[in-house]
């Protein structure tokens, strides 16, 4: 009796040291004021972070305000690019600093909806992490067209790429998407249209390459394999779970439709470079960082697996930075100083950023930040700990 009273108590203590810990997180409800930490609750230099913030206000993003202005200046050396989707102007920078799920400071307008260009990535990635956990992908090292078989993936090159090599930007699938060319988007700096059009193609896995008709391809793909569309399964497997607001938009190309069961649907943009992409708050925003924060859970409940997030936030064979659609902080060419190399974040045109560090539970968002400055102001908020 006494060994039984004494496991019992053992036991008591590690769940609930377990239930304690899960507890620090604070994870606020829809439409609920973010709750701010007491003055005593973390140890940190206001001042510092006042500072930090301050760098962030002064270092507004060059680009226009009329968004539609800045995609046709930012990409005008594309042949053929055209804005295809939804615009939207913006807001002045604003963002959010929090501590296991805590806020410590905010500024600007944190609730008005704004595009967020390549963010989305880190959301469509999401969503084939979703299809991976509920079995739907049995494996990303998996060819796509033995999923997708309407001539997408056919031929001896496309044939070879894997739902990995989508997700991190390494598949170089060729070919034409809603009037995309994989060749015309961000070309090489050197050459021409014939260099680019007739260019030799690299091995998949091989070689990553920014590229949203690809990104675009992997939506298509990812439409086809849940069958229906993506702004749905992601409101319905995440952001209502979350409590997100009602007020974000996942967009596709005016003319971006496919038909699935007989039923016409939207195939949407992982981003916003010809337009459309997710229009979301910064609120919002940060309730998405904070579920990768906690490690793919919200409260009581595992949304996204450890497993997937693990995996997409190793670093893949070509590019030590980059994961399965999120950045990170190794050392390589997008390495920040003085920030921990363990942090990964989604980035976006114009200076939108999530940054996630799950082993201090830090998160920041920032938005209309000049994106050159996004490793100096990073450091500075880590310097006020």
């Amino acid at each position: 009796m006494k060994q039984f009273l004494q496991l019992s108590f053992l036991l008591l203590l590690v769940f609930g040291s377990n239930s304690a810990v899960a507890q620090e997180f604070y994870f606020p409800t829809r439409y609920e004021i973010w709750k701010t930490a007491e003055k005593s609750q973390f140890k940190y230099n206001e001042k510092q972070l006042d500072t930090a913030i301050e760098f962030a206000q002064n270092n507004e993003y060059s680009g226009s305000r009329d968004l539609r202005q800045a995609i046709l200046e930012g990409f005008k050396r594309e042949p053929f690019h055209e804005i295809l989707g939804p615009t939207k102007k913006r807001g002045g920078p604003a963002g959010m600093i929090i501590k296991d799920g805590y806020l410590l400071a905010s500024w600007g307008d944190t609730q008005r909806v704004d595009m967020t260009f390549s963010v989305t990535k880190s959301f469509l990635s999401t969503t084939a992490g979703l299809a991976q956990d509920q079995g739907l992908i049995k494996n990303v090292k998996d060819k796509v067209g033995d999923y997708v078989w309407d001539g997408t993936f056919d031929g001896a090159h496309n044939s070879k790429i894997t739902w990995e090599h989508l997700l991190q930007q390494n598949s170089d699938w060729s070919g034409e998407l809603w009037g995309g060319k994989d060749w015309a988007d961000r070309p090489p700096s050197e050459g021409g249209l014939d260099d680019w059009k007739f260019r030799k193609l690299n091995e998949p896995g091989t070689v990553m390459e920014y590229n949203d008709v690809r990104v675009n391809v992997l939506a298509y793909a990812l439409t086809h394999l849940w069958r229906k569309p993506l702004p749905l399964v992601l409101k319905e497997e995440l952001m209502d779970k979350i409590e997100a607001t009602l007020t974000w938009r996942w967009y596709g190309y005016d003319h971006a439709w496919t038909v699935i069961d007989g039923l016409k649907m939207k195939s949407v943009t992982g981003g916003g470079h010809s337009g459309a992409g997710l229009f979301i708050s910064t609120e919002d925003m940060a309730r998405f960082g904070l579920l990768f924060l906690n490690n793919g859970k919200w409260k009581d409940q595992q949304l996204v697996s450890e497993d997937w997030i693990k995996k997409a936030t190793q670093p893949s064979v070509p590019n030590v930075n980059y994961g399965y659609m999120w950045w990170l902080n190794q050392k390589g060419p997008r390495h920040w100083e003085d920030v921990p190399e363990h942090v990964f974040y989604a980035a976006g045109f114009g200076g939108n950023f999530i940054v996630v560090d799950q082993k201090s539970g830090l998160l920041i968002v920032t938005r209309w930040l000049e994106p050159s400055q996004i490793g100096d102001f990073v450091k500075q908020v880590y310097q006020a700990f």
